[in-house]
């Protein structure tokens, strides 16, 4: 898809699509049945399929700049992707630990914020 459409654009609707699907999760009903969660992670799954993967990434990199600064470019993609990675992990173990049972509410409600936030 990223070759027929702006990736800003798939981007910015995958991180939509996920957000939407955090806060659906975060406001699950106390006794949620097996369907009740599954069709909250399919729209959460939907930002997977929407957001560029890294190959198209360095493809786009390449377009855009010289040969030499493809590969250190490349780098800081990847840094980026396991920095946010290891942060959002980390803040999700951090409030299970701190609010206990609402700590994946909180987990879930502070993802969906930056989802939102985040640029495309």
């Amino acid at each position: 898809m990223s070759d027929r459409y702006p990736v800003g654009i798939l981007g910015g609707i995958g991180l939509l699509l996920l957000g939407i699907g955090m806060v659906l999760l975060a406001t699950l009903p106390a006794s949620p049945g097996v369907a009740d969660i599954v069709w909250r992670m399919v729209i959460c799954w939907h930002r997977v399929r929407l957001l560029p993967d890294p190959e198209h990434e360095g493809a786009d990199v390449e377009r855009a700049d010289p040969i030499a600064a493809a590969a250190a470019q490349s780098g800081i993609v990847a840094t980026a992707r396991l920095t946010g990675q290891t942060t959002g992990a980390a803040l999700a173990i951090a409030l299970l630990a701190l609010a206990g049972h609402d700590g994946a509410t909180l987990a879930l409600a502070l993802g969906a914020g930056f989802a939102r936030s985040a640029p495309s």
